[in-house]
C-alpha cells in the first residue's frame, strides 16, 4: 500500500515503529526542499525507518498522484485492531463513543467518517469484513491520516457485535430515514452509532439489534443525506449533549 503526503507521515510518526509495517519511506530528491519536509526526514531517521531519495517521477509512479508533496511511505498493511483489544482499551471508561459502519462501500465515505470520528473523540470505528471497503489509500487520503489515530475493528458478524456491545454497558442508535429525530434522543454516556450503506441503508437484522432508531428530519422533497453528513452531525451531537451534561466546553 502505498501512502502519499506530509500529514500521512506526521501521523505515522506519532506512533511506535512497532505498530506499523513500514517498508520503506521515499522522499523527493529535489533540491532545495523547504524547512519542513527536511524536518520530516529527520524525524523519520530517528524513528529507525528505512529511507530512500528518488526523483518525484517515481513518487508520482508509486502513488499516482501529483499532489504527493515530496514524500510516499510504503505500508504493507493496514494494522486493523480486534473487537476485543478495543474493548479491553475502554473497558474502564465512564464515558465512550463508538462508529459502526455497516457495509460502506465508498472510500471517501469512510475516509470522511474516521475523520469526523477522530474530531468528535470517538473512541473507534467498526467496519465490516464482507461488502465493506477496506483501509485505502483513497481512505486515508481523505481522512488527512487521521485514521492512524483510532482504531479501525473489522467484524464478520455486525448483528453479534451489537450483542457484545450491549453486554459491556453500550447502547446502540441506528441512523434509519424512520428513527425519532436525533436532537431529540438523549444519548447515553457509552453509545454506538450505527451508519448503513449508501443504497440500501443498514440491514434489517443490524437495525433489530438496535436499541434506538434516529433520524435527520429534512426538508420536503429531500429523502436522504450523504452517509458521511449524517454521520458527523450526529457525531456532534453527542458531544454537544455530553459537554452539555459536564459543563464543559465541546
Amino acid at each position: 500500500m502505498y501512502l502519499h503526503g506530509r500529514n500521512v507521515l506526521r501521523e505515522i510518526l506519532k506512533l511506535e515503529p512497532k505498530k506499523l509495517k513500514i517498508k520503506k519511506v521515499l522522499f523527493t530528491d529535489q533540491k532545495n526542499v523547504d524547512r519542513e519536509l527536511e524536518e520530516l526526514k529527520e524525524h523519520t531517521a530517528k524513528k529507525g525507518y528505512r529511507m530512500e531519495v528518488v526523483p518525484p517521477e517515481k513518487l508520482f509512479n508509486l502513488s499516482r498522484e501529483k499532489k504527493h508533496q515530496g514524500v510516499v511511505i510504503n505500508l504493507k498493511e493496514f494494522p486493523y485492531t480486534s473487537l476485543e483489544t478495543l474493548l479491553d482499551k475502554i473497558m474502564e471508561k465512564k464515558r465512550s463513543l463508538l462508529v459502526l459502519l455497516d457495509r460502506i462501500q465508498d472510500p471517501h465515505n469512510l475516509g470522511a467518517i474516521i475523520r469526523s470520528s477522530v474530531a468528535a473523540g470517538a473512541d473507534g470505528v467498526i467496519i465490516t469484513e464482507k461488502a465493506s471497503v477496506e483501509v485505502t489509500p483513497a481512505v486515508v487520503k481523505v481522512s488527512t491520516g487521521l485514521v492512524f489515530r483510532i482504531p479501525i475493528v473489522r467484524v464478520v458478524n455486525m448483528a453479534r457485535t451489537i450483542e457484545t456491545l450491549k453486554e459491556e454497558g453500550f447502547w446502540t442508535y441506528a441512523a434509519t430515514m424512520e428513527g425519532e429525530p436525533y436532537y431529540s434522543v438523549s444519548f447515553t454516556d457509552k453509545a454506538a452509532l450505527i451508519f448503513g450503506n449508501e443504497g440500501k441503508g443498514i440491514r434489517h437484522l443490524v437495525k433489530k439489534k438496535s436499541d434506538y432508531l434516529v433520524s435527520i428530519p429534512m426538508c420536503e422533497g429531500i429523502d436522504s443525506l450523504n452517509v458521511a453528513a449524517s454521520a458527523a452531525i450526529m457525531l456532534f451531537e453527542y458531544r454537544r449533549q455530553w459537554a452539555l451534561r459536564e459543563g464543559v466546553n465541546p
